[in-house]
């Protein structure tokens, strides 16, 4: 049939078919909105996840990256990096001064053993004057099984002999086990953390580092996190050291102090030397130090 013969619309009909135009326009429009709005709402996910993502790596590197070789020297430490006990709960306190830098490490000395040979020492690392405390250093990892062990045994002999003028006791807190310990450097942000307390709080140190052991974390896992590590600080009375331990900010140092420490043949901890002498790590500590302090004149 032709269009001449198609029979004419009503106008009901026309309006019919053109309100019927508009609906399936307007539903058009619908999905069209509804697709871009789809495509913005996956977008803003995909952005979000892209930014995740890079947090993430900032954090990772924060935790795992690379650490510049040279930084700032917490307050109340030694040339060494050092910390001095010389009563409990009493470091022997000094300003913070100046940077420190890994290209300043130094070539080991030489000291005769009980045994009359000759051995490496560490620098600062020697017997103590005529009339003074006998001189003890520690080198120890907050994530080594063995130095929790260590303080475990002889925490309190340790400050018997402070206590009674006998002896200081000096730590140096490395980061030897990074890497086999824990898969994101707890050795080194556990030290920064000790490093932050000395640094601000020396009076709460020790119990850090006694807490620190106590929740020591199973070796080969994540270590404890800095948000644990500032608890613990808290918990011990050091007070607000988020910011030192969330930036890292003695990391530097503990990579300078382990890599003398390194130079002067420390290789494991803990390693622990009494007026010079290192003890073997077998035996009891206790005998060894005490039959050296009572040499002393």
């Amino acid at each position: 049939m032709s269009p001449q013969n198609e029979p004419r619309q009503t106008k009901s009909q026309r309006q019919s078919a053109a309100r019927e135009r508009a609906r399936v326009i307007r539903e058009q429009q619908r999905k069209r909105e509804r697709r871009n709005r789809m495509f913005t709402i996956w977008g803003i996910v995909a952005a979000v996840a892209v930014i995740a993502v890079v947090i993430g790596f900032i954090v990772a590197n924060g935790i795992r990256g690379q650490v510049a070789d040279s930084g700032a020297r917490p307050a109340n430490t030694n040339t060494y990096g050092g910390v001095t006990l010389v009563k409990p709960n009493q470091l022997a306190t000094s300003p913070a001064s100046g940077d420190v830098n890994v290209k300043d490490t130094q070539s080991p000395t030489a000291s005769a053993s009980a045994s009359g040979s000759a051995q490496p020492v560490p620098h600062g690392v020697e017997k103590a004057a005529s009339g003074k405390p006998a001189q003890i250093v520690i080198f120890v990892d907050l994530a080594c099984p063995v130095c929790k062990n260590f303080e475990a045994s002889y925490a309190s002999q340790l400050d018997t002999w402070m206590k009674d003028n006998k002896a200081t006791v000096e730590y140096r807190v490395t980061n030897l086990l990074d890497g086999s310990a824990s898969t994101t450097n707890y050795s080194s942000r556990g030290a920064n953390a000790a490093y932050c307390v000395a640094n601000s709080a020396p009076t709460k140190l020790q119990a850090f580092l006694s807490s620190a052991y106590e929740q020591q974390p199973q070796e080969g896992g994540e270590g404890l996190s800095n948000d644990k590590l500032k608890e613990i600080a808290s918990t011990a009375g050091a007070g607000d050291i988020g910011s030192c331990v969330n930036d890292g900010t003695y990391r530097p140092f503990v990579k300078y102090l382990t890599d003398q420490g390194r130079a002067d043949g420390v290789t494991g901890t803990p390693t622990v030397f009494v007026d010079g002498q290192r003890w073997s790590n077998s035996g009891d500590f206790t005998g060894f130090a005490q039959k050296i302090i009572d040499a002393r004149k």
